[in-house]
């Protein structure tokens, strides 16, 4: 497993989803413009912004069309921009949370608790509102994969070192990874007792207890 300067787990092999807005792009952009995008996280978050049109996004973060064009080309890219900002940001802060010197599953089971903050209460309301926009489901499907493959790496090491029996691993990361967007869906979040991550985060660790049992190690 590659480890970087810190100590910390690296990846290598898992491929990181283009990001919608370039880092090129990114910087090109104004302090203000940057401070639009935080801005339209947050209204995300509330609800009610994917129906508005790119003059209505205007008057809500109270600036004009024209700062909002120099960010993207239309409502639908700067929305998915915004989208996959906030899933980028909460899933380099899960990596970072990914010392060497852990276990395999205890790596896994850090990396999605760390992960399933994008599947806080508010963004089910986010998730719904967003769903209508055209790339938006492939946008969450390429996040749901690069997670997914992190958590396989992890199991695969888990199996090659004796921590858990072997097992279909790439079957298993799948359902980890897709915890977080299950649970997130309206109707779902409606019949579970708990919020969506704190559901995602208990299946997690019956299903990682559940591995660990297989090995007299639960």
């Amino acid at each position: 497993m590659a480890v970087d300067k810190a100590g910390r787990l690296r990846f290598p092999g898992v491929r990181v989803p283009p990001p919608v807005l370039s880092k090129e792009d990114e910087r090109a952009l104004s302090a203000r413009q940057l401070d639009l995008l935080e801005e339209l996280e947050a209204q995300l978050l509330r609800g009610g912004v994917a129906e508005l049109t790119m003059a209505g996004l205007a008057d809500r973060v109270n600036c004009s069309l024209r700062t909002l064009y120099g960010i993207a080309p239309s409502k639908d890219e700067l929305l998915l921009a915004v989208v996959d900002r906030r899933l980028r940001r909460i899933g380099r802060a899960a990596i970072e949370k990914l010392d060497a010197k852990m276990s395999p599953i205890d790596a896994l089971r850090a990396y999605l608790r760390a992960a399933n903050e994008a599947v806080q209460s508010e963004a089910v309301t986010m998730s719904a509102d967003f769903a209508s926009l055209a790339g938006a489901q492939r946008l969450f499907a390429d996040h749901e994969a690069y997670l997914s493959a992190v958590a396989h790496s992890l199991l695969d090491r888990a199996v090659a070192e004796g921590q858990i029996a072997a097992v279909d691993t790439a079957a298993v990361a799948h359902v980890l990874g897709s915890l977080g967007r299950e649970f997130a869906q309206a109707e779902v979040a409606e019949i579970a007792r708990e919020s969506p991550k704190q559901t995602a985060d208990a299946i997690t660790e019956i299903v990682l207890r559940g591995l660990l049992a297989g090995r007299g190690e639960a």
